[in-house]
């Protein structure tokens, strides 16, 4: 059984190492244009392009754990492709996922070279972080650059799938930090009441990035659903 890890917007595989490294077997994919590569204008476009890696991949027994943007993508995945998942898992995600047009009017800013904002909105998010994880994540953050971020929180914009999210039928952890203010805990509470059968986890102290501020706490969560239902098992 293979354990993939989708990051959010303007994101990248490397942000999954506090996963990564606990979990064997696992694998945390960049999606395309995170930098190399061109971008996709739509969840569905990535879930395509997803589906075709894992396919390309061989393998038969997939649990997609997926944040943010990375969660409307294992959506829209376990939706249209649903043979050979095993699970999914939905991190800091909701059903529809509406974007503030601040932030993607500093996005827009951020494009034609006024940073400034941007670098000042990252700080906040990563805020509760050690200094020094910031400063790598923003760093990786300017290298990828904000066309990708601002072309990833149109996708999430445009994302609206609460008509056919019950329709999932594959086994679903929804989790999220206590204090999300990005994809609030309203977002999980409704995924999983509307989701047959899905696990909802709330890990307090926690904003949006919760894989990163408690990844001790996030990774027993993750543990405790694989273990309890599948054959996937973690070994120290």
């Amino acid at each position: 059984m293979k354990l993939i890890f989708i990051h959010g917007s303007g994101g990248w595989g490397g942000i999954w190492g506090k996963q990564v490294s606990y979990f064997p077997d696992a694998e945390a994919i960049t999606l395309p244009g995170h930098p190399d590569g061109e971008l996709y204008k739509s969840v569905e476009e990535y879930a395509n392009w997803l589906h075709q890696v894992i396919k390309y991949s061989g393998y038969k027994s997939v649990i997609l754990a997926g944040h943010s943007l990375g969660g409307a993508i294992v959506i829209t995945y376990a939706l249209k492709y649903p043979e050979g998942l095993s699970a999914i898992v939905l991190i800091g995600t909701g059903a529809r996922l509406r974007v503030h047009r601040q932030y993607i009017s500093m996005l827009e800013e951020a494009v034609e070279g006024n940073l400034g904002g941007w670098v000042e909105w990252m700080k906040e998010n990563y805020g509760s972080l050690p200094p020094e994880e910031q400063a790598t994540l923003i760093e990786k953050h300017l290298e990828i650059g904000p066309l990708a971020q601002l072309n990833d929180l149109l996708c999430c914009d445009r994302f609206d799938i609460r008509e056919r999210v019950h329709e999932i039928r594959v086994p679903t952890l929804v989790i999220c930090g206590g204090q999300d203010t990005m994809t609030p805990t309203k977002f999980t509470n409704y995924l999983a009441e509307k989701i047959p059968g899905a696990k909802k986890v709330i890990i307090e102290g926690t904003t949006h990035h919760l894989f990163l501020e408690k990844p001790d706490e996030f990774n027993k969560a993750l543990d405790e659903f694989i273990c309890n239902g599948h054959d996937f098992v973690h070994t120290t």
